[in-house]
């Protein structure tokens, strides 16, 4: 990408800065997209206004939406020149990076693959996911915690499919709790491994996005993939595995330590959840909660929070998942200033 050549608008009072960029011109249909659908959605995004000139594209607006503006295309130019594919979910995620407090390059986080299969890379697609993923690389225990669709629980698989393929590891365990939305299992019908399957079901889900269906059934009955729920942790110590909890606020506090304590040498664990769906019976403490209080200052234990912007699923969802926090802190609030209320004594 050539040098750009900036010039300052004629009328003074609008302080309009032009600014040019010349593309690579094996890149420009990469960049714009078919139909140039990458084209309009940079346009919706950018307050600076764009104009494509065979390879050239000239910004005009005012000195800062200009400047990001330069550093967007320059980004995404980075993206395709890579070889890797430009989406619109991509332009977003790049604005988004660019416009946050963060100062991570949007095509370093973008282009970071994690595991390939058939021509599927799956790759982090936030500055938030990256970080997620660099602290599973670099510490024993990691805790992923957001709203659901932020990516948690399929990147920790795939970086534990990786591990396997990689010989890091020797196993992969996968595990959730077994009580969920209020059921237990002796209530429901069948035997226990149908009764157990459907809250294991989602992990599978995961597992065929990023193996050969026909391997994985001889892997588990090798052992060498375990699903199972968390009560068959217990009295266990699980060396050379990668282990992940996911639904993790459903877990007792005494659940979350016998889990962690299954911990052993040459193994990683993470642990996944959402601490706004707790459905523990009886208001018990979420062992997720607690961890987060218990375990913050001990080294090779990480934390990575994830929120709405990291939502990957449908845009709706993220909304859906803003929407739903707004009008749920509000009755917290209530809740707590009714029961503060009430622990004071009468007079």
């Amino acid at each position: 990408m050539t040098p750009r050549e900036t010039s300052a608008g004629s009328d003074a009072s609008v302080a309009a800065v032009r600014s040019s960029i010349t593309v690579p011109p094996d890149l420009v249909v990469g960049l714009l997209g078919s139909a140039d659908e990458n084209l309009r959605t940079i346009e919706d995004l950018l307050a600076a206004d764009l104009h494509v000139r065979g390879n050239a594209i000239t910004f005009t607006g005012e000195s800062a939406d200009v400047a990001l503006a330069e550093r967007v295309i320059s980004e995404l130019v980075t993206i395709v020149g890579s070889g890797h594919p430009l989406t619109p979910d991509a332009i977003r995620h790049s604005v988004s990076m660019l416009t946050g407090s963060g100062n991570e390059s949007p095509a370093e986080v973008l282009t970071l693959d994690i595991l390939s299969r058939r021509g599927k890379t799956i790759r982090p697609k936030t500055l938030n996911q990256k970080r997620y993923v660099d602290a599973i690389d670099a510490h024993t225990i990691v805790f992923g915690v957001g709203p659901a669709g932020t990516g948690k629980t399929y990147l920790a698989m795939a970086k534990a499919v990786s591990a396997l393929q990689a010989k890091q590891v020797n196993r992969i365990i996968l595990t959730r709790p077994a009580v969920e939305a209020g059921e237990r299992l002796g209530f429901l019908p069948g035997t226990l491994s149908e009764k157990i399957d459907p809250y294991l079901r989602p992990l599978y889900d995961a597992l065929h996005d990023m193996m050969d269906p026909e391997l994985i059934p001889k892997l588990m009955s090798a052992g060498v993939i375990e699903v199972a729920p968390l009560g068959y942790m217990r009295g266990r110590t699980l060396n050379d595995a990668f282990i992940i909890l996911d639904e993790a606020q459903n877990t007792t506090a005494e659940q979350m330590k016998m889990f962690l304590t299954r911990l052993g040498f040459g193994s990683k664990i993470v642990v996944t959840g959402d601490v706004t769906q707790v459905d523990l019976p009886g208001g018990a403490t979420s062992g997720l909660r607690a961890a987060m209080k218990i375990l913050g200052d001990i080294d090779d234990i990480h934390f990575s929070e994830l929120t709405s912007a990291d939502v990957v699923r449908h845009r709706l969802v993220s909304e859906i998942v803003d929407a739903y926090e707004k009008a749920e802190t509000p009755a917290l609030m209530n809740r707590a200033q009714r029961r503060a209320a009430g622990s004071r004594p009468r007079r």
